[in-house]
């Protein structure tokens, strides 16, 4: 089987010019204009002619359902010849024909029953054609009712031609129309029209009725326009009050809306007085209403107000129905209390409601979040078993809980499933999930199912992008890019930040740059981001030459530059010790009017640090604490190690009691606090401090090892210098040059031999495997016997190496205080 990366540089290229013909129409100028509003001055209902509206023809696809259905009492409760007359139309094509008996005899009520009976809209338009050339009289209550057929069919062609029909017969729509046209506007998805249809009303004069204004509310609220909706409703309600001179009462329909609405736009409080206002005026909450509460406090993680509801609706004996339960499963399970979601997932099963398909996969995407296999398992059966059908968005989240757990067996089994009904992102995701755990083989084998079912996509190349980073294959995740556009796809600025990214933390910032210049060449937008991680990469290499060409690029190009570039750019001179260039970028800083801030601060305090400037540091950390209370650790960390190389104990030991109090002094604060106290010769406090260090587990980098090895030798504690030693073996610390100086200390005024200590040095040097080993025997001997009479502790068995291990000893690097942690 071909790779992922062989495929694509077989890959036929795409054809130079597609079709066309795939494109959407632009929609027309009245849809894209999102500035509508309902102001009567804004808006104007479409064009109304003046000529006589055509016959409007319109085949009849739709075959009628048998009369035999209708003729058992649901037509005889109109009486009269309504029965008869629906019998015929059923009976007859044609409607002349059918309506004969009648043609002389036919009333306004009986034509209006006729339309709103057909359940076919051809029908109905057909019906309404026949009455108007059959010169029987067609009123606004007629139109009205084919407006809601027409309209809930969504043919907007003939809702337009009718309404000009209307117009040229000398019909004036009333209240009913305007709110029928905006109602199966707002259902059919054209929200914006029902604000045109509004603006039409207003300027007529006519005042929505309740159920129109809770319509509008809706397509307020379904486009975010929660302030328009709030401003609608309160000129709705002023008008309503002085036409009815009093407080209209709402239905329960309208104080369901107005709860929603204030709930999305965040208004907890006028959510809380609109219920109040409900129950007020005597108005019943049902199960609709409480769902909508629970939900819009669960969602601003108000739990206690979910409980008091919950106990309202028993109080009002409204029982919860199902979605009632799927709202608290999915409020707890995004709280991440999956216990609470299962409780409720099981009451709603001892309620006597069946937990549908949204119960399900809310509580299976909880468990497989948390890697509760078995209980999503127990679910997945008990779905399967009532033939419901697993979303991708939860098909996706499984495969990772497997992947996580790390039976990957399951995971490709269940991808394997699925992956015939998969699209592009759930590609993507299931891709992702196998790349994030390093298990690319897997990830590739997906990639290549994604390529065979031709769900290729931009997201799914930029997530094999990263499952190759992730592992260092960087030479893959090139050709993944660079055969993008074999499939007809385009890199976008994932595709390239992605391996910007990878490039620049591999320290190869050439081949980042590289990548950088294509995304200029195609015109994707860059940000400062891309530059940022080349600009630190070559700054860790030590190519300040290179730092300061794409730093002037950025500002030749425009490109805004954020704190973040700064400092990495006053950190890079930082570390060659040059503080004229750091403080003339910390200079542009202030020029620039960037917010200071600690991110900036560090860097420079890490400078005057690192060159013994104590006054500069000094009047840095002082202003790093006057723009933070949480003072930053780093800083903290780099005036205790200047203080501690200045002797200054008192400065010192202010900061780092500080640290405590805070609960944020680390390893390296107490470290340098042992280095100080051994330089002041105060072995009582530098002991004091080590004990603490060992009893809160902050005794585990080699650093920490060799402050407290030292002081102790410095002390003349040997023994407890020999126990720090065997802890650091013990817990898998490399010694290095700095440990074996100090220790070597104790050898020497314990009385070994000047050869043995040369046979110990030699074993070190060719990283023999007892090194470690010899050396804690031979300190054991002298801590011991506490005499000089050491001289041949050493296994001389253990220098018989072969000659090449002296060539291949790799000696430790001595571990400096440059990077405060």
């Amino acid at each position: 089987m071909m790779s992922p990366c062989d495929c694509f540089l077989h890959a036929p290229a795409p054809p130079l010019n597609p079709s066309s013909s795939l494109a959407a129409a632009a929609p027309g100028a009245l849809w894209r204009d999102s500035s509508l509003s309902f102001q009567s001055n804004a808006v104007s209902a479409p064009a109304r002619t003046a000529e006589t509206c055509p016959d409007l023809v319109v085949p009849r696809t739709v075959p009628r359902r048998a009369a035999e259905r209708k003729k058992n009492g649901m037509w005889a409760q109109y009486g009269g010849s309504l029965p008869a007359m629906l019998e015929s139309l059923e009976r007859v094509d044609d409607v002349g024909e059918a309506l004969r008996p009648w043609k002389d005899t036919m009333c306004n009520r009986e034509r209006t029953i006729i339309l709103k009976e057909q359940k076919d809209w051809r029908r109905a338009v057909e019906i309404l054609d026949w009455f108007r050339r059959s010169r029987h009289e067609v009123n606004v209550i007629h139109y009205n009712v084919i407006l809601y057929a027409v309209g809930r069919a969504r043919r907007w062609d003939l809702v337009s031609r009718l309404w000009q029909e209307m117009h040229s017969c000398g019909v004036v729509p009333d209240n009913s129309t305007y709110g029928t046209l905006i109602d199966v506007h707002c259902k059919g998805g054209r929200e914006r029209m029902c604000l045109v249809w509004l603006g039409d009303m207003f300027k007529r004069g006519l005042l929505p009725d309740e159920i129109t204004m809770s319509i509008v509310l809706q397509v307020h609220k379904k486009a975010g326009e929660y302030e328009k909706a709030e401003d609608f409703f309160r000129r709705w309600s002023l008008e309503s009050d002085r036409k009815m001179e009093g407080h209209p009462c709402y239905s329960l329909y309208t104080y369901n809306t107005l709860i929603d609405t204030y709930g999305k736009a965040g208004q907890l409080e006028k959510v809380s007085d609109t219920f109040n206002q409900m129950l007020r005026e005597g108005v019943l909450p049902n199960v609709v209403t409480f769902n909508t509460m629970i939900h819009v406090w669960g969602k601003h993680h108000r739990m206690e107000q979910v409980a008091s509801l919950m106990r309202t609706m028993e109080k009002f004996q409204c029982l919860p129905d199902t979605r009632t339960y799927n709202i608290l499963i999915s409020l707890y399970r995004e709280m991440d209390d999956i216990d609470v979601a299962e409780y409720y997932f099981r009451k709603m099963k001892t309620d006597n409601l069946l937990p549908d398909v949204v119960s399900c996969r809310t509580l299976l995407y909880g468990y497989s979040v948390k890697g509760l296999v078995t209980k999503a398992e127990a679910i997945l059966k008990e779905m399967d078993e009532k033939n419901m059908v697993i979303d991708e968005y939860t098909q996706s989240a499984v495969t990772r809980m497997y992947v996580n757990a790390g039976m990957l067996e399951q995971a490709w089994r269940w991808f394997e499933k699925f992956n015939y009904q998969m699209d592009s992102e759930c590609f993507s995701a299931n891709i992702d999930a196998f790349g994030e755990r390093g298990h690319v083989l897997l990830a590739e084998k997906a990639f290549m199912c994604c390529i065979k079912r031709k769900m290729l996509s931009a997201c799914v190349c930029n997530v094999m992008i990263k499952a190759y980073g992730l592992v260092g294959k960087l030479d893959e995740a090139c050709e993944i890019a660079d055969g993008m556009a074999r499939y007809g796809i385009l890199p976008d600025n994932l595709t390239y930040s992605s391996l910007i990214q990878f490039m620049s933390t591999a320290k190869l910032p050439e081949k980042a740059l590289y990548y950088l210049r294509k995304m200029q060449a195609v015109k994707l937008l860059i940000d400062c981001v891309p530059y940022s991680v080349i600009i630190s990469s070559f700054a860790k290499n030590g190519n300040l030459r290179m730092v300061e060409c794409l730093f002037r690029e950025m500002v030749t190009s425009g490109i805004q530059t954020d704190t973040y570039v700064y400092s990495i750019l006053i950190d890079a001179y930082a570390e060659g010790g040059d503080v004229q260039k750091a403080e003339a970028y910390f200079g542009l800083v202030k020029k620039a009017g960037l917010s200071e801030s600690a991110t900036i601060y560090n860097p420079l305090i890490k400078l005057y640090t690192k060159a013994g400037h104590l006054a500069e540091a000094r009047k840095t950390y002082k202003h790093i604490k006057s723009l933070d209370n949480d003072t930053s650790l780093y800083a903290s960390n780099c005036m205790i190690d200047l203080y501690s190389d200045h002797c200054m104990v008192k400065e010192a030991r202010e900061i780092f009691e500080n640290l405590k109090v805070k609960g944020c002094a680390n390893e390296f604060s107490h470290a340098m606090m042992v280095c100080l106290y051994k330089k002041v010769a105060r072995f009582d406090e530098a002991h004091r401090i080590s004990k603490e260090m060992q009893s809160s587990g902050l005794l585990t980098q080699a650093l920490s090892y060799n402050s407290v090895i030292q002081m102790y030798v410095s002390g003349g504690r040997t023994e407890e210098a020999v126990r720090i030693f065997h802890r650091m073996l013990a817990s898998n610390t490399r010694p290095n040059d700095a440990t074996f100086e100090a220790l070597k200390v104790i050898l020497v005024k314990g009385g070994v031999s000047r050869n043995d200590t040369i046979r110990l040095e030699l074993l070190r040097k060719n990283s023999t495997h007892d090194c470690l080993r010899q050396w804690y025997r031979a300190l054991s001997m002298v801590v011991s016997s506490g005499s000089s009479s050491s001289q041949h502790i050493v296994d001389n068995t253990s220098l018989r190496t072969h000659p090449s291990d002296i060539g291949n000893s790799r000696s430790s690097k001595r571990k400096t205080r440059k990077h405060a942690t």
